[in-house]
């Protein structure tokens, strides 16, 4: 309880106060105007965490009304290669950094873009608000419900845009199949069945090792309580650790719950159910590998989330959410749709790709313009889409059914 009370006020602490980790940017921010306020400029962007966040890079490389100015990891062998790479891309070499804090100083940066550990994204998103500076977040956007809630507090207060990386928002064929959708194609939806499915091998069992030369572990960890330095999680195995991760629900999970809430048009889950367990492997991973879940909306919508890491998907699609109307069903996959009646006639089907390009462009856009309206996925909707995982995840550990009310608040569980 303690350990959870300190994230808990260093989070409050971030979005009341404008000190927390001795930034020059918390107070030097606040009275920045941002300088992307012409839609003629270009949006200077900064981009942490290269793994997922090197293809951010190379997204916003791409865009003309966008320019690198750094990369950073805390491991400074990928920052520097990462840099390496934009510069065969761009011809220039954006500078790369250990620690982001120093982007955020940096009164040309307008707009960060963040892929890290779970448990970094709200606190460095609101660090970056304060700092005058827009973010686009990778999902999931937050590793518990209430950082949500704080990202929220801390774009409107600072007036900054925040958009998540979901970016199946921004392509255009799934953009069509939901319109199509939404204007009654297959009649009244009231269910929604999401599902993924990859084979991932054992994390096996980790030992306390000495942290390698080229990473500031420290920085890595962050806001979250300290613990010793483990041989099997970085740099991608502590998804599926609680203590920084959210599970494949929260990993891949937010993807197609996102889809799924999105076309049924609804916002919070009135009930949420889950069963699951770590199934396939006896080693270090605390997350579950097949996992169901089941989401009421009132008494006439329901979404379900099946997720399995412990084998391939077989016949069935890795990526994807069928919907079920009166009218027949439409499935949307990574890429598209295909919508047909009860009678097997298809009614509607395009594909395309899966936005990442597109996602980048209406942020770098709406930065320019300055214009909320402009992003396809604010954080308010992420993190709608993301407290799914939370609560199906919370289900889960307490392994009883929750009961939600405003907001998705759990109601009478203590626990």
């Amino acid at each position: 309880m303690a350990n959870e009370l300190n994230r808990r006020q260093f989070l409050g602490s971030a979005v009341i106060g404008g000190a927390v980790l001795g930034s020059a940017a918390m107070t030097a921010g606040l009275s920045r105007t941002a300088r992307a306020a012409s839609p003629n400029e270009k949006v200077v962007v900064g981009v942490v965490g290269m793994s997922r966040g090197l293809q951010l890079a190379r997204n916003f490389v791409e865009h003309d009304h966008a320019d690198i100015k750094y990369v950073c990891d805390t491991d400074i062998q990928r920052a520097e290669a990462s840099a390496g790479d934009i510069e065969g891309r761009s011809g220039t070499a954006p500078e790369f950094l250990q620690d982001f804090r120093y982007m955020l100083d940096d009164p040309e940066v307008d707009a960060v873009a963040l892929a890290l550990p779970a448990h970094w994204h709200a606190p460095m998103t609101i660090l970056a608000c304060q700092a005058g500076k827009h973010v686009y977040v990778e999902k999931p956007c937050s590793h518990n419900p209430h950082e949500g809630e704080l990202m929220i507090e801390a774009a409107r207060k600072y007036d900054r845009l925040v958009q998540m990386g979901n970016q199946r928002r921004s392509a255009v064929a799934i953009m069509e199949g939901m319109e199509k959708l939404h204007d009654g194609i297959i009649g009244r939806v009231y269910y929604a069945r999401s599902s993924f499915g990859r084979f991932r091998g054992s994390i096996g069992v980790g030992e306390e090792a000495e942290v390698p030369e080229q990473l500031d572990y420290d920085l890595w960890q962050g806001p979250a309580p300290r613990r010793p330095y483990m041989n099997n999680v970085i740099h991608y195995n502590w998804h599926w650790l609680w203590h920084y991760g959210t599970g494949e629900i929260g990993n891949n999970g937010t993807h197609v719950l996102d889809l799924a809430r999105w076309g049924m048009d609804v916002d919070y889950p009135t009930k949420v159910t889950a069963a699951g367990g770590r199934y396939r492997f006896d080693d270090d991973q605390e997350t579950p590998d097949n996992h169901m879940v089941t989401y009421e909306f009132g008494p006439d919508k329901m979404i379900t989330w099946g997720g399995i890491s412990s084998n391939h998907s077989g016949p069935y699609s890795s990526f994807n959410v069928t919907f079920y109307g009166e009218g027949g069903l439409m499935s949307v996959g990574g890429d598209g749709y295909r919508a047909q009646s009860n009678d097997n006639e298809v009614l509607g089907e395009r594909s395309g790709n899966r936005g990442d390009y597109e996602h980048i462009d209406t942020f770098v856009t709406a930065v320019r313009h300055e214009d909320q309206g402009m992003l396809t996925s604010e954080i308010e909707e992420g993190h709608k889409s993301t407290l799914l995982p939370h609560l199906g995840n919370i289900a889960h550990r307490v392994g009883r059914s929750l009961h939600c009310g405003e907001k998705g608040h759990i109601l009478d569980d203590a626990d």
